[in-house]
């Protein structure tokens, strides 16, 4: 019997090595030529997450992905050939959390505005193949074909999620006053996620396509803009592994429960790094008035 536990010791154990993931703390400076079409604020959130590609690249590779397809057509008599090839990298890691404050440096040469930013964090291997999960931020439409990243004040705000396996999901979004939104579960929910069947298309935020149970629990959001252009994130965050929404308070009669941005990293950033079955789905959202 000793020998027989002793053996699954050193197997799980085993196990735990080959698939554990490297998590390393990185730091390092990008600097950003802002093309006019440009503004400052999303060209700090370009700025920012090219510095987060580029350290986790320089720290853990990336791989390169390479298709080529061939098309023949016939006209008259005469036949054109297309070769087309289609290349692409990703890295391989992904950011946990960023440490401290990005520090930026925003400065004009050649006539050409240009965002410079300093920012350090913790970032993770990609060892596994996460869960691919489809999902799709939609503007006033339940189809797919409804995918957008643009939003006008009072545009309704809608998600397209399918996994091929049962899971959790829940879904925030971050406004430009470093607040972070639960979205989903629905506020009157007592659970502290939303369960996901697998093969199944969700519509989130749509009574309509909301199932009898669901149904009554569906909170629906208008997209609002109170400048004349605001950047948001979206985060839709699904596992496998059960986990729950962090915890956030009821401030507003009309907002849905919120808590800072930095409680929410911090929360986002435990799980991240406990869960290797986590995916999280990260959309820059932009409305104008």
């Amino acid at each position: 019997m000793v020998k027989k536990y002793l053996c699954c010791f050193i197997c799980t154990v085993f196990s735990i090595c080959c698939f554990s993931q490297k998590i390393k703390t990185v730091d390092g400076e990008y600097t950003y030529v802002v093309p006019e079409n440009v503004n400052l604020d999303k060209a700090k959130y370009i700025a920012l997450e090219r510095l987060k590609i580029q350290l986790i690249e320089e720290e853990f590779g990336a791989t390169v992905s390479q298709s080529n397809s061939t098309l023949v057509k016939n006209n008259n008599g005469k036949s054109d050939v297309d070769f087309v090839s289609i290349g692409g990298s990703e890295v391989n890691g992904e950011w946990i959390e960023t440490i401290g404050t990005p520090r930026y440096n925003i400065y004009y040469e050649n006539n050409m505005l240009v965002v410079s930013v300093k920012a350090k964090g913790r970032i993770r291997e990609i060892i596994s193949t996460a869960v691919d999960v489809k999902s799709l931020v939609l503007r006033n439409g339940i189809e797919d074909r409804f995918e957008s990243d643009t939003f006008k004040s009072g545009d309704d705000l809608y998600i397209s999620f399918q996994s091929p396996t049962n899971g959790y999901l829940v879904v925030y979004l971050v406004d430009t006053e470093q607040r972070a939104f639960c979205l989903l579960p629905y506020q009157n929910m007592k659970e502290g996620f939303f369960n996901v069947e697998a093969n199944k298309r969700y519509v989130l935020f749509s009574a309509q396509t909301a199932s009898s149970e669901i149904k009554p629990y569906v909170d629906e959001y208008t997209m609002t803009c109170t400048h004349d252009q605001e950047i948001n994130q979206l985060y839709v965050i699904f596992s496998t592994s059960p986990f729950v929404k962090a915890i956030d308070d009821k401030l507003e009669k009309e907002l849905p429960r919120e808590l800072s941005n930095e409680d929410f990293q911090k929360w986002l950033a435990k799980y991240r790094t406990r869960d290797i079955n986590m995916v999280v789905k990260k959309t820059t959202i932009t409305i104008r008035k």
